[in-house]
């Protein structure tokens, strides 16, 4: 099979196609044939050696839409020649993957493999970041910041499927129109105005951040008592100013969550609970998997340099087409 192996830490030009043998699904794992992958920042982390392990001869890749081509011992729900979009800890660049049973999802009939794909990596850190563990409820208010990112479009939507208040904040007036069609109450252009001033006033219960840096202390300052910062990644810094005070006295809950190492039985439960609570605003249309640009899998390079770039809105996905087999 193709793939695309991590030939060196580095840039995106470390990337190369090769041939790979096919893996062979194992004890409770299904292969499935890839027709799309999710592009997402994790996987450009990975290729820069930024998680710490040397990632020469890695597959990048969290997640994948495709259909079943074998099912391994132990397998009990699906069948050959059933379409899934599946969340993956590595190897989502390829013709094939070999995936946990469990860690797979039914494509609705009204989706593409290119939509599907850009469901399972977004969908799952939201709904266990922001509604498990920070426990949004109807009527709360939710700021997003990155609200154009792929994370940022699931979170708005499923804030308001689920009754809560949506904000957002972008880096240009063009994401921020995206973001409010969604359903963001307002969404704040952070390059010309300041979101702390503009949101001063809301009471803000619930914060999704992906920035970190000097948008903490602005962050626990808009938050209302008893609310939760949650992060997921520090795109501006590692180091942030916490003013201790501020938490005591507000009770505020400072926390933050990584969805790729935690355990097999973790991830099939939150699949699990996804697919009850999730999956079907998919149906009626509240929830839209939404697609910047479509790569061929043979550039992933230029598919993760735009990402870098982080000029998309919603998400980017490598595309491989049935033509191919």
């Amino acid at each position: 099979m193709k793939a695309i192996s991590i030939t060196h830490p580095g840039d995106s030009h470390v990337l190369q196609l090769q041939e790979r043998p096919i893996p062979q699904p194992e004890s409770g794992q299904v292969l499935v044939r890839v027709r799309a992958a999710g592009v997402n920042r994790s996987d450009i982390h990975l290729r820069e050696g930024s998680y710490g392990p040397d990632p020469t001869g890695q597959i990048p890749g969290l997640e994948v839409a495709g259909v079943i081509e074998k099912c391994g011992p132990d397998t009990s729900r699906w069948q050959v020649g059933n379409r899934v979009c599946a969340l993956l800890s590595g190897g989502g660049y390829a013709d094939y993957v070999a995936v946990d049973e469990r860690h797979c999802l039914p494509i609705p009939p009204s989706l593409s493999f290119v939509e599907a794909a850009a469901l399972p990596e977004t969908v799952l850190t939201v709904w266990s970041t922001i509604f498990q563990w920070a426990h949004l409820a109807a009527g709360e208010n939710l700021l997003v910041h990155g609200g154009s990112s792929g994370i940022g479009v699931t979170a708005i939507q499923l804030a308001n499927a689920f009754g809560a208040n949506a904000y957002a904040t972008a880096g240009s007036d063009e994401k921020c129109a995206a973001c409010e069609q969604l359903g963001a109450i307002k969404c704040i252009n952070y390059k010309k105005e300041d979101f702390e001033r503009a949101l001063t006033d809301v009471g803000i219960n619930v914060v999704l951040d992906m920035v970190g840096g000097d948008y903490t202390p602005k962050n626990l300052r808009l938050l209302a008592t008893d609310g939760r910062l949650m992060f997921i990644n520090a795109m501006q810094g590692a180091d942030s100013q916490i003013n201790i005070p501020t938490l005591m006295q507000k009770r505020i809950t400072l926390s933050g969550s990584m969805l790729k190492p935690r355990d097999a039985n973790f991830k099939a439960a939150l699949t699990a609970d996804v697919e009850h609570h999730v999956w079907p605003l998919l149906a009626d249309g509240r929830l839209k998997a939404i697609v910047y640009r479509t790569f061929p899998l043979a550039e992933a390079a230029q598919a993760q340099q735009l990402m870098a770039d982080s000029e998309h809105i919603g998400k980017i996905i490598l595309e491989i087409p049935d033509e191919s087999y």
